[in-house]
């Protein structure tokens, strides 16, 4: 990277550490919360399939003008828009209200994650796509780790308030940032090369982006059924405090940041597809781990290793799709649909989750998030097969 690229990552990178720690704050209390407001396993699931939901729906939609319009517009006003849902929270009075509340919130996130990722990209280096995504990826990681462990602090000492307070001054904080310091419209990569990018009906057919969108599906399913129902299993079973619930959704992200940045490094020099698929039978023998707990420790270690599975996998699948974006000058849409799989997933995840704890067990909701997570990593090797994710199997460049 030159200068100038290097002090735009600079941004993106604390930009979105803030917005995204300020998130954590408040998600991982939001389904205990909706439990005492008296809310069943399917509306805890619709609290957060309403998010990933309305996501889905206008991931693509974002993604795409971002290749069209420039980068900036969308970050700084989906950022602006994070702080005021956070003062929505504040004055939310029901199950019904919280359900609008993160549908909105689904709406804004998608202005900024994919958009984001797709700046990213535009100025990573060839060669580097695994270091670059890997570090940025920390960032992510690093920010949702810490913020369930400080929102827990803050509602022990505070309030459930105090938290949501904390989340919106977290994303002024990336708003400003961004705001300030990112370069105008005109200046951003996309532009400048002035080409219009591969139409959509190329970029759906592709079995590599397949196999991406099919593994990041199955992966943050689990992330669902972890973020949406251990809160649950903690409080009900085990009568843990917000803070060590905290700790508990807090891990699994927090391994994963870590080990981002070494595994980006060894994701440039290595079989990309190979550190997919270990990561993906890591991450089911961890889920699958949660069937089992008897206590804190149990989950403890199930977490851990969870994050150990998401940290090999990401940065590889990242870097994959960061070669198929920059080749067809359509890094917006590409990272659009590998967003839109992580959306559908938290979706899946918390409703199947939700539906295994009304219909059967708690307990059940993770042994079916292990079997998803199993036919993901399979689905993933079956429509790769023949694919070098290390060099990439380019699109054509749309004409």
């Amino acid at each position: 990277m030159n200068a100038t690229d290097r002090k735009i990552f600079g941004v993106l990178f604390f930009s979105i550490f803030a917005a995204v720690t300020g998130v954590g704050i408040v998600v991982p209390l939001l389904p205990v919360y909706a439990h005492d407001l008296g809310a069943s396993g399917f509306y805890i699931g619709l609290i957060f399939g309403a998010f990933s939901l309305s996501r889905t729906f206008f991931l693509p939609y974002f993604g795409r003008q971002s290749d069209k319009r420039g980068r900036k517009p969308f970050i700084v006003a989906g950022l602006f828009s994070y702080a005021v849902i956070s003062v929505a929270f504040i004055f939310s009075t029901g199950v019904e209200s919280l359900i609008v509340i993160r549908f909105v919130h689904g709406i804004t996130s998608a202005m900024i994650m994919p958009v984001v990722q797709a700046y990213v990209g535009d100025i990573t280096p060839r060669g580097k796509e695994g270091w670059v995504m890997g570090l940025f990826n920390m960032s992510l990681f690093i920010g949702l780790s810490a913020g369930p462990l400080i929102g827990g602090v803050i509602k022990d000492r505070f309030s459930l308030n105090g938290a949501f307070i904390c989340m919106g001054a977290l994303s002024i904080i990336g708003f400003g940032l961004s705001m300030a310091f990112l370069p105008s419209t005109n200046d951003e990569h996309t532009f400048k090369k002035g080409r219009l990018p591969l139409r959509w009906s190329k970029i759906l057919i592709d079995r590599t982006i397949a196999g991406l969108f099919l593994f990041r599906l199955a992966h943050t399913t689990c992330i669902g059924v972890i973020w949406g129902f251990l809160p649950v299993l903690a409080d009900t079973e085990f009568f843990l405090s917000a803070s060590a619930t905290g700790i508990l959704v807090m891990l699994g992200v927090f391994v994963s940041g870590l080990v981002q940045i070494p595994m980006g490094w060894v994701a440039d020099r290595c079989n990309r597809k190979f550190m997919v698929v270990l990561g993906g039978l890591v991450t089911t023998g961890a889920v699958h781990a949660f069937t089992f707990a008897g206590g804190f420790w149990d989950m403890f270690w199930a977490s851990v290793v969870f994050g150990l599975g998401g940290g090999i996998a990401m940065p590889a699948l990242m870097a994959a799709a960061v070669l198929k974006g920059s080749r067809s000058d359509a890094m917006g849409s590409v990272m659009s649909l590998i967003t839109v799989a992580h959306s559908l997933g938290m979706l899946t995840g918390s409703l199947l989750a939700g539906v295994m704890m009304d219909c059967f067990q708690l307990r059940q909701a993770f042994f079916l998030g292990s079997l998803i997570m199993a036919a993901g990593t399979l689905l993933f090797v079956v429509f790769t097969w023949g694919a070098n994710l290390s060099q990439g199997t380019f699109l054509a460049a749309a004409p």
